[in-house]
């Protein structure tokens, strides 16, 4: 890979973690990972908008008191979900940036071993499975399975992948990676886009299994409809020349 200065250690992590109505989940994920990796974290970076809820800005105000420097607060100017990570990927100070959710979802217990497998191949991806074995659902209903399945063996034939979960939005990068990849999308099949564009232009990846839980307390920013907006990046990446989905040409 050339088209992006070779990262040969990570060195530190920035936890990039959106915040809309989490509270406890919010101070729950920050705690786990504090307690298995402290010393990789350079910084979690979160991000809010103006429909953060008074009690989750509350929570956060909280940790950044608690934890100073390690917490960075972020007002996203880009819309949705897509633009906050967006946002943060050019503001991530660590060497390598996880992206992740705030609501429990993403599983912080697995941060440990996301960094561990990333660290044996630092210019790679690690990505978070729910489907290879030791990953699974709670609290997904039966039709939102087999759409999932569907779709993931889909796209995995059209990118011609043994990836299982291509739209699990739990993974770790190198932030140069990130910085030199042209994004388009600002809602939630930006979270798609961040795996399938690496992939056109030969990033590796590999899987870590993973335990999705439905979230308990908020509600998603993202229905059931709007899945269907993932086939339009998708299709798109796929036959776009390598050369456009960078900043710059290699």
């Amino acid at each position: 890979m050339t088209w992006y200065p070779l990262v040969e250690r990570l060195e530190s992590v920035t936890v990039i973690l959106p915040v809309v109505n989490e509270t406890t989940s919010l101070a729950e994920t920050v705690q786990i990972i504090l307690r298995d990796v402290r010393n990789s974290i350079k910084e979690f970076l979160i991000v809010v908008c103006d429909r953060t809820t008074p009690q989750a800005m509350a929570v956060v105000t909280q940790l950044q008191k608690g934890l100073d420097e390690l917490v960075v607060v972020h007002r996203q100017k880009l819309p949705y979900l897509g633009g906050a990570v967006r946002e943060a990927f050019e503001m991530a100070r660590g060497s390598h940036v996880i992206m992740m959710a705030s609501d429990l979802e993403t599983d912080p217990n697995i941060v440990r071993a996301m960094i561990a497998e990333e660290e044996k191949n630092p210019a790679g991806i690690v990505t978070a499975s729910r489907w290879i074995k030791g990953g699974s659902f709670r609290g997904y209903s039966k039709i939102k399975l087999a759409c999932n399945w569907i779709f993931q063996r889909l796209f995995s034939l059209l990118y011609c992948t043994r990836l299982s979960d291509m739209t699990y939005a739990y993974r770790i990068f190198p932030t140069k990676m990130v910085q030199a990849i042209q994004w388009e999308e600002l809602g939630h099949p930006f979270l798609f886009e961040t795996l399938i564009k690496p992939l056109r232009l030969g990033v590796p990846v590999v899987e870590i299994p993973s335990v999705w839980m439905a979230r308990t307390e908020g509600h998603s920013q993202n229905t059931f409809f709007r899945n269907f907006v993932y086939f339009r990046i998708g299709l798109k990446a796929r036959f776009a020349r390598k050369a456009t989905l960078l900043r710059s040409a290699p």
